[in-house]
């Protein structure tokens, strides 16, 4: 499923990993948030990570597979806490 409000309010967060204010719309890597061959996850398993933890994360450059998932996991608890936390600010 694609969400370009949520890709959009991803990308003005900082890094998840680095706090780097540069960053991009990271999706999961994991088949049960519906990653398959030339397939991204839904929109809604996305997180900030800047350009070079992007990239370390998505060559499995952080850990193994499982690893990577755990991470992932603490990183969109931590976004959506984020992101819940900027639409409070918004009023």
């Amino acid at each position: 499923m694609r969400n370009l409000k949520r890709l959009a309010e991803v990308r003005k967060l900082p890094c998840v990993r680095c706090g780097n204010p540069d960053s991009q719309a990271a999706h999961s890597n994991s088949a049960k948030h519906g990653k398959g061959r030339g397939i991204k996850a839904d929109d809604a398993y996305t997180v900030p990570l800047c350009y070079s933890c992007h990239s370390q994360f998505d060559q499995y450059k952080l850990g193994s597979r499982a690893e990577n998932e755990k991470l992932f996991e603490g990183w969109l608890v931590k976004t959506e806490l984020m992101l819940s936390k900027s639409d409070e600010e918004c009023f």
